[in-house]
């Protein structure tokens, strides 16, 4: 309960609480659809950990045959960077721990005008450099958010609420239930990414896959390297690139830890750029040029919703009647320690789908849950966490959202028609079906 005397009062129909790019797909979605629509974000700017955290890359747009199984809003960003010559082709490529992958490349700061365009011309209201600090829960259902701003305190009363946290810190202070990690498991951990150049790309793409995981290998021994990995993505139309070779095991809800790796990053960041400039072909000529706002945070809460996904269920893969976005993204484990990830790729042409169940937390009437917070396992969050797919959830969770809003009376998110917002989905360019 509220511990300070709320100020302005705002009523929205659809509350989106973290402006990463699965919650400003939702924040777009829901306005298109006709809701309106507050989103609510603590940085200046817009994008999570696709533009904070600098992760330069959305991965996993197909199956391994080649087989498109998200569009949509994902989509749609995709062009927008290109119209602000941001963006790359779509490839395929080898990373340097051996493993095939598609993604198209971008770069982060321009991915935070695309996003401010899509908010803007939807009609969302942004409310930026605030932070939640209060939930009023009763009953199951969400009746207040109290935002802390600039402004002071804000009170906003939502019809539905959409946590896009991550960490799912709406949702953590209205009581949801959580799932627990099973024995032997350990949150995946986190990673600084870092920007360095400039490097002479004809060298450096001419690394063999083979010479390339000996240097990773040989960076991971000397120390230099926090793990076995040379993993970088251009920034598009520079000599600059982004690498993502940190390791960070820790819990990121834990204030003291996070603080810690934030410093702890930047130094590995450090060391490992040295690395690149001392033994990488292409790199000589280069040095550290940034560091990302934040480290890029892969696992923390995730919330019990009406249906667990499990990693079973991507690879059979079961087909669920209220399918609403599909992956093809492999189960990507990156432990908490030591040089090497657990990587288990899809089959040629294997999809799987994620369904609105999952989105639904228990014992909550008006909320709905889009990013790596939502309810599946361990294992199976490490293949649906990758931005690609939390647009395409993000966009579903916006459009149920706007559904559960039309009309008058209390809302209950569980009256919507997952019929209807799969068609829905599909009018508006997304894929459904795996």
């Amino acid at each position: 309960m509220t511990t300070h005397n709320p100020g302005p009062l705002r009523a929205v129909d659809v509350l989106v609480c973290g402006g990463g790019v699965a919650g400003t797909m939702a924040a777009v979605a829901a306005a298109r659809q006709g809701a309106s629509v507050m989103l609510v974000e603590r940085y200046g700017f817009l994008g999570g950990n696709a533009t904070g955290g600098a992760v330069a890359q959305f991965n996993s747009w197909q199956t391994a045959s080649g087989r498109r199984v998200v569009a949509g809003l994902a989509d749609e960003v995709v062009q927008r960077l290109r119209g602000y010559e941001a963006a790359g082709e779509h490839q395929v490529f080898v990373m340097s721990t051996g493993h095939r992958m598609d993604r198209v490349e971008y770069a982060p700061e321009v991915l935070k005008l695309v996003l401010d365009d899509m908010v803007t011309q939807a009609g969302v209201q942004p409310m930026l450099h605030a932070s939640i600090c209060d939930v009023v829960c009763e009953g199951g259902h969400i009746r207040a958010v109290h935002l802390l701003t600039k402004s002071g305190v804000i009170e906003v009363r939502p019809r539905m609420v959409i946590d896009t946290s991550g960490d799912i810190d709406v949702l953590h202070r209205a009581g949801a239930r959580f799932l627990p990690l099973e024995e032997g498991e350990a949150l995946q951990p986190a990673t600084m990414m870092f920007c360095f150049g400039p490097i002479d790309f004809e060298r450096f793409d001419a690394i063999s896959p083979t010479e390339l995981q000996t240097l990773a290998r040989q960076g991971f021994q000397s120390g230099e390297l926090a793990r076995a990995a040379l993993h970088s993505s251009r920034d598009p139309y520079s000599t600059d690139a982004w690498f993502n070779i940190s390791r960070l095991g820790i819990n990121a809800t834990d204030a003291t830890a996070l603080s810690q790796a934030e410093i702890d990053g930047r130094r590995q960041a450090w060391r490992a750029a040295g690395y690149l400039k001392r033994a990488v072909p292409g790199c000589a000529g280069g040095r550290l040029r940034a560091f990302a706002t934040q480290v890029g945070i892969r696992e923390t809460r995730r919330v019990e919703g009406d249906h667990v996904l499990t990693a079973q269920e991507l690879t059979q893969p079961v087909v669920f009647a209220d399918g609403i976005a599909c992956g093809a993204y492999p189960i990507d484990i990156h432990p908490a320690s030591g040089g090497e990830l657990v990587y288990a790729a899809m089959g040629d042409d294997h999809a799987y789908q994620i369904p609105l169940r999952s989105l639904i937390p228990t014992g909550l009437s008006n909320a709905l849950v889009a990013g790596r917070g939502i309810s599946a396992t361990h294992a199976a969050l490490a293949a649906i966490r990758v931005m690609t797919i939390s647009m395409a959830v993000g966009q579903a969770a916006g459009i149920a959202a706007a559904m559960a809003c039309e009309g008058g009376g209390e809302v209950d998110v569980r009256g919507v028609d997952p019929t209807r917002l799969r068609s829905t989905l599909v009018a508006n360019g997304a894929l459904v079906n795996a």
